[in-house]
């Protein structure tokens, strides 16, 4: 089969045609943004989805990636306020919003970033003590994030974070350092220590305190309640002798040898139950008992006469002996 001159122009145009059509569509995936040159002057920017340009007139110039995206700060070297050096570690993260001046505002973003923190991060630290610098990390993000965001911000760069990764100072202050740290631990150790001992002394005296007072309100009521029993057996002891006083005053002997015959027993009870007593000789006989109480009823009838004596006989003790009077 042979073409004719007529078919070979028809199918170059369907080819061109074709190719036109290709370079006219662009499809720009999501997060993307694409910028648009006409004649190497830029022209628009084409967002996600599909994009028309006009082929062989305008081309896409830049990529650009605008999702959130980490940048990697290299460690570097700086100085203290207090002339300590000290090595940092740190990473940001930045997110373009206007495709268009981070691609022709600035050479190379990427770059210029890393360049912008670096020295903002050398200022921040010279700022600041070694001590201030290792406890307050966060005002150093924040002072950090602060002023790279209104540095980005011509370039239609929104810079999110910064965080500081490490710092690490040198091994001769981090030894000292540690050091102070352990000396630091030990008197908080000795103060809770001595705190401890003190809290418990207190509490031993309080509880001595509490102990002495219980007994001595112990102390205090025994010996109320001996009085009172003391009180009542000598107010029983002396209604018992009122009484008897009253029977020998009536004449009645038999009251009287009870009552002598009750001291006597007592007496007795009393020395047999001392004790640096050793040998203690008593009547145990009950013969002998009842001729004590015999004589002892001969002295009553010698002072109450011997008209007491006959009139109360049949309920006295009798005597086991009897002298004249």
């Amino acid at each position: 089969m042979q073409f004719q001159g007529f078919d070979i122009v028809v199918v170059a145009v369907v080819a061109l045609v074709i190719l036109t059509i290709a370079l006219g569509v662009r499809t720009i995936p999501q997060g993307y943004n694409y910028t648009v040159e006409r004649f190497g002057r830029y022209s628009r920017t084409l967002g996600a989805g599909l994009g028309l340009i006009i082929p062989y007139i305008e081309r896409v110039g830049h990529k650009v990636n605008v999702m959130e995206q980490l940048l990697d700060v290299p460690s570097q070297e700086a100085i203290t306020k207090d002339n300590a050096g000290v090595r940092i570690d740190a990473a940001a993260f930045y997110q373009v919003l206007d495709a268009a001046r981070a691609c022709y505002e600035v050479a190379s973003l990427d770059q210029a970033l890393i360049t912008l923190t670096m020295t903002n991060i050398r200022t921040v630290v010279g700022s600041m003590d070694l001590d201030q610098l290792l406890s307050h990390r966060d005002e150093i993000n924040e002072r950090l994030l602060r002023v790279m965001d209104a540095a980005a911000s011509p370039w239609g760069v929104k810079v999110t974070r910064i965080e500081i990764r490490d710092i690490l100072p040198p091994a001769d202050i981090a030894g000292a350092m540690n050091r102070q740290m352990k000396a630091e631990r030990e008197k908080r150790a000795a103060v809770l220590e001595a705190e401890g001992l003190r809290q418990a002394e207190i509490l031993k005296a309080e509880g001595q305190k509490q102990s002495q007072i219980l007994a001595a309100e112990g102390r205090k009521e025994a010996a109320f309640r001996d009085a009172e029993a003391r009180e009542r057996s000598a107010q029983a002891e002396a209604a018992a002798t009122a009484m008897v006083s009253e029977a020998i005053g009536k004449g009645d002997i038999q009251a009287a040898n009870f009552l002598i015959a009750e001291r006597y027993t007592d007496a007795l009870r009393a020395i047999a139950s001392a004790h640096n007593s050793k040998v203690v000789i008593v009547p145990i006989e009950a013969a002998a008992l009842a001729g004590t109480v015999g004589g002892i009823a001969q002295l009553t009838r010698a002072v109450f006469g011997d008209e007491a004596v006959e009139a109360r006989r049949g309920g006295s003790v009798p005597a086991t002996g009897r002298t004249g009077g």
